[in-house]
């Protein structure tokens, strides 16, 4: 018999234990959680998406027109009309080939890595990746090389030793989910086409919230798809809908479709999902203000908590963790902001390394610059 009871007491006692709260508001920058409200700072709804009129009316008409559920895998039935048109117009947006949609972030960095890879490939990676590459690359059963976070030289020296004629997949983070810095994708990218490795970049993080037009990191370095052939995003966090997508050349796309298992037996998404994806992309390449006002939330932020004895990042993203790094402290300050009225998040290991845990601040379109003083309030008196 398996022992839960005492690992979990073991969870508990290091600070590691994890709980959920029930909200029973609408996603946004402020919560209800036990009938009380709370000043929210830990959505990933970077752009107020999440419970926009628009984006509503056009899912609850899809629903009308093409019911609730796909039915089906894509591969089955459940490609509808609304999934091919997002499909193509999550394309156009990224100025990719083609465009191949997936329930969520996590199946579609799985379905890149057992799709492309094989026992005698290498796939190379940040250590700060999330998660869901890290997986991936070890269900692939391909050779795993982590290189230190951002360190460009360790990174070339691995690719330097690895001349081989397998197959080679660099994956990586565009911004990194609990540090908030951003990957030097165009040096990254100079190495692959140089070592002969496939670029793979997952802009979760970015998609939405970078570029002019919202396509995120890749746009704003303008590195086309020659320079990284390999584009996953997720729709869930700016976009403010759910579900993911990989962008690439036609046969990227064709392979996936072919070879990879999360996409050929999974079923579709429901259609109202691309219904409300359409609308937000029209909206986020057309309110550049969401993008401009976060920026200055950014800075805003930043600049309060400089006065404070807290250690910040180099993040110029709406991530902005401080440092706290023991477990129990990090708890006892998310409760401690908790009491007064604001909802931050404590996030221990292994989310992030032993010893990194902290708070992780996200910030909103949504925000005003007065949400962000009773955060800094709230912060003083801890």
């Amino acid at each position: 018999m398996f022992d839960l009871e005492s690992e979990l007491v073991k969870k508990r006692e290091a600070g590691l234990y994890r709980s959920r709260r029930v909200n029973a508001a609408a996603q946004g920058i402020h919560s209800i959680i036990d009938g009380k409200q709370y000043l929210s700072f830990c959505s990933n709804d970077y752009l107020g998406l999440a419970n926009h009129p628009d984006i509503k009316a056009a899912f609850i008409q899809a629903v009308e027109n093409y019911g609730v559920g796909s039915g089906a895998a894509h591969l089955i039935n459940g490609h509808s009309q609304l999934h091919h048109d997002c499909e193509q117009r999550l394309a156009e947006f990224t100025g990719r080939d083609r465009a191949l949609l997936f329930s969520n972030g996590y199946m579609a960095n799985l379905a890149i890595a057992s799709a492309l890879l094989g026992r005698s490939d290498l796939v190379f990676q940040d250590k700060l990746n999330h998660a869901s590459l890290i997986d991936a690359a070890r269900l692939s059963g391909a050779k795993l090389l982590r290189y230190r976070h951002s360190d460009i030289d360790q990174l070339e020296t691995q690719l330097q030793d690895n001349q081989t004629e397998s197959r080679k997949l660099l994956m990586t983070d565009a911004v990194f989910s609990m540090d908030g810095d951003c990957a030097d994708i165009a040096s990254i990218s100079a190495l692959c086409a140089r070592n002969n490795v496939c670029c793979m970049v997952d802009e979760a993080h970015g998609f939405g919230v970078l570029g002019e037009q919202g396509g995120g990191l890749l746009q704003l370095l303008e590195l086309n798809q020659q320079q990284v052939p390999i584009l996953m995003a997720t729709l869930g966090k700016a976009v403010g809908v759910a579900g993911a997508f990989v962008a690439g050349s036609e046969a990227l796309i064709e392979s996936l479709i072919q070879q990879a298992r999360p996409y050929i037996y999974t079923t579709a998404l429901p259609p109202a999902i691309s219904a409300a994806t359409l609308c937000s992309l029209d909206i986020i390449q057309q309110q550049t203000w969401r993008r401009q006002k976060l920026a200055e939330l950014i800075d805003y932020l930043r600049q309060g908590l400089s006065q404070l004895p807290y250690e910040l990042m180099p993040s110029k993203t709406p991530i902005q963790p401080i440092i706290v790094g023991d477990n129990h402290r990090a708890l006892e300050l998310s409760d401690g902001l908790l009491a007064q009225g604001v909802l931050v998040s404590a996030i221990r290991p292994p989310t992030v390394p032993v010893g990194g845990a902290r708070l992780r601040i996200t910030l909103s379109a949504s925000h005003e610059k007065d949400d962000i003083d009773i955060l800094l309030r709230a912060l003083v008196k801890l």
